[in-house]
């Protein structure tokens, strides 16, 4: 295992005092995310995990009284500052993660169910994650405050991230003004959906679609392209036009940088039943649909490939971590784990198989180790 990677976790303040210090912080650390990698779900598996491999990690951890109890990781990381976790995450995966120019940065909110406490009046656990899609990378998260949503998480999201030259796809809940405004700052573009939360911009919008499409957009600036995708016998078919906003909507819409609008139609055919659904979006350019499109594909990308997995792979519904910080905190190392395992490749299967596979084979989980200290 790198000392490198360690040393991003050492940093960590301890929250610690008095003399319940037995156990190493970074120890600790080290011991949840290996755990986490190999399956274990819940501070009870991974003290077991780590007393069934305490002489394999004692190779490169100190372990100066063995392995912590179940209670001293679920004490630890409920007292933990979930803003310094998430910082050394963040700036472990920024060392790593070389954000190219047209680097798709999906943002986008999820709840951990049963991460509530009817108890103590504490409300379910609430993310808002920025994925990479290409390379299938959690950048970076943030948790919303009780009193708060995600238009206000997701500017302090942005600033953990380095965006120059990448496109910020966010959908309706993030089209807001300041959210558009730090997008820009950052140097990024932007394609962000349309809903009812800016009903006159989504209605101008529409309009002007409506309108297009029934004149088959003569004399209308425009670029068009298609997709066709067929399996399970399911046929669906995706339409995607990208207009200037200059052409197309009036210009008392004061927005940073709006240059495009973009409406998505999708078909879908099942059996016998046809659906046809509109999206619309706006954007920061207005030329290369292509580009338009492979945003709005990649962004669906964070719901199949991070959610939906989280759920499946990682049972996140159904974990009842829940005090103080310990469900923010156990989501980082739920992040950490699913980064390397999605990193590896030779292994043709599932992220829930890799987890066992890494639980079983002490080779190929340091095979997955290792791409802690090489570029995702």
């Amino acid at each position: 295992m790198s000392n490198e990677w360690i040393e991003h976790f050492s940093i960590l303040p301890d929250p610690r005092t008095g003399n319940r210090t037995e156990h190493n912080l970074t120890d600790i650390v080290i011991i949840a995310i290996t755990a986490t990698i190999c399956g274990a779900d819940g501070w009870a598996e991974i003290e077991r995990f780590g007393k069934l491999r305490q002489e394999w990690f004692a190779q490169f951890l100190e372990l100066p009284h063995g392995i912590p109890s179940h209670d001293t990781f679920g004490r630890v990381f409920s007292l933990l500052a979930p803003q310094a976790f998430e910082q050394a995450f963040c700036t472990w995966t920024q060392s790593l993660q070389q954000n190219s120019k047209g680097t798709i940065v999906a943002i986008d909110g999820k709840t951990s169910r049963r991460s509530h406490d009817r108890l103590h009046d504490q409300n379910p656990l609430h993310l808002v994650s920025a994925w990479a899609s290409e390379n299938g990378v959690v950048l970076a998260q943030r948790s919303i405050d009780e009193k708060s949503n995600e238009i206000t998480a997701i500017p302090k999201l942005l600033d953990d991230l380095m965006l120059k030259g990448c496109i910020v796809t966010i959908d309706a809940m993030g089209c807001q003004k300041d959210i558009i405004e730090k997008i820009r700052e950052r140097e990024a573009d932007y394609v962000i959906g349309l809903k009812g939360n800016q009903p006159r911009l989504q209605e101008d919008v529409r309009v002007f679609f409506d309108d297009a499409c029934q004149s088959r957009f003569r004399d209308i600036p425009h670029e068009y392209c298609k997709t066709v995708d067929k399996s399970h016998g399911r046929l669906e078919i995706r339409r995607y036009w990208l207009c200037p906003s200059s052409t197309s909507i009036p210009q008392d819409h004061a927005w940073r940088d709006l240059n495009g609008i973009g409406m998505v139609e999708a078909e879908r055919h099942v059996q016998d039943q046809v659906t046809v659904e509109r999206r619309y979006y706006i954007c920061s350019f207005d030329t290369n649909v292509q580009e338009f499109a492979r945003a709005v594909r990649g962004h669906w990308g964070i719901e199949n490939s991070l959610h939906w997995v989280l759920d499946m792979a990682f049972r996140e519904d159904q974990l009842r971590i829940r005090i103080n910080h310990a469900a923010e905190n156990a989501a980082v190392l739920r992040h950490i784990a699913l980064n390397l395992l999605k990193q590896e490749t030779s292994a043709k299967c599932g992220i829930a198989a890799k987890r066992k596979m890494c639980g079983w084979d002490n080779d190929y989980l340091f095979k997955v180790l290792s791409l802690a200290a090489k570029n995702v």
